[in-house]
């Protein structure tokens, strides 16, 4: 059973409070969050807080990513201005000093509602985006390993098998039933189990082959093969260069049709009762 979340007072003050900044990234103001989860004191907000810092410093978490110290100007007195100290916080931070406020404050448990569920919705939406990003490489990896290997039939290549490995060979330095063995897969499943980095690496290594045959009117399987060889060879060492992780090493993934499966299920709204 789902129902979206109530739209309250407070939930439209916690949106209201949202600031962006010039990377779109949006952020709230500790002392302007105060008010809204039911404090009326900093000193006892900064402890709500630096106890939400340290339950963010046990999960594992940078603190600094969450929490920033930054200052600010208030009016105190007549029109006399000083500098005070103020967190900018994500919403990741805006759930965790929910968690540690005073439970008796109804703006708390309203406030422990409304970030959980925001959390979790960009949790997912991120999540969404990554797999979107996986699905559709590997959809153009299909495309192009297709043209690839119509390019290479006009080529004159008649051993697929010997001119796909010399790819592979190149990219991964080891054989395809080498590289199914180490990681713990099926034959036949790689690029199906291969993460957005290894199908990003595996794409550059089809279209690149692909326009090498054709500019340079490469005939024949040793041939063909060769070309294909090197250029795996040469992505591979490019991505030495940049200090990446070779493709080998990289751990399998979930199979893209259970991925596209589970993607058409978390692409539904997040609710709450």
């Amino acid at each position: 059973m789902t129902s979206v979340i109530p739209v309250t007072s407070q939930n439209k003050d916690f949106e209201a409070l949202k600031h962006t900044d010039d990377h779109g990234v949006e952020f709230w103001t500790a002392r302007e969050l105060m008010g809204v989860l039911g404090y009326m004191y900093w000193q006892n907000f900064e402890d709500v807080v630096k106890k939400a810092q340290i339950t963010c410093m046990k999960s594992g978490q940078n603190v600094q990513n969450h929490f920033s110290d930054v200052t600010k100007m208030v009016i105190i007195g007549s029109s006399t201005a000083r500098r005070v100290k103020d967190w900018k916080i994500d919403r990741y931070a805006c759930y965790l000093i929910a968690q540690n406020g005073d439970p008796k404050k109804p703006q708390i448990a309203r406030a422990q509602t409304y970030f959980a569920i925001q959390t979790r919705k960009q949790e997912v939406f991120e999540q969404l985006a990554e797999d979107s990003k996986r699905i559709f490489i590997r959809h153009e990896v299909t495309q192009h390993n297709k043209k690839l290997f119509q390019t290479a039939k006009s080529a004159g290549v008649t051993q697929f098998g010997k001119f796909n490995d010399a790819g592979y060979r190149g990219l991964y330095g080891i054989p395809l039933s080498e590289i199914e063995r180490k990681k713990g897969i099926k034959k036949g499943e790689l690029l199906d189990r291969a993460g957005a980095t290894e199908l990003a690496a595996n794409l550059f290594r089809i279209t690149q082959t692909d326009d090498k045959l054709q500019k340079d009117n490469v005939h024949g399987n040793p041939q063909a093969s060769q070309v294909h060889n090197m250029i795996g060879k040469k992505v591979r060492q490019t991505i030495k260069d940049i200090g990446g992780t070779l493709p080998e090493r990289l751990p399998p993934e979930k199979h893209i049709k259970e991925l596209e499966k589970e993607q058409r299920k978390i692409a539904k709204p997040i609710e709450i009762e």
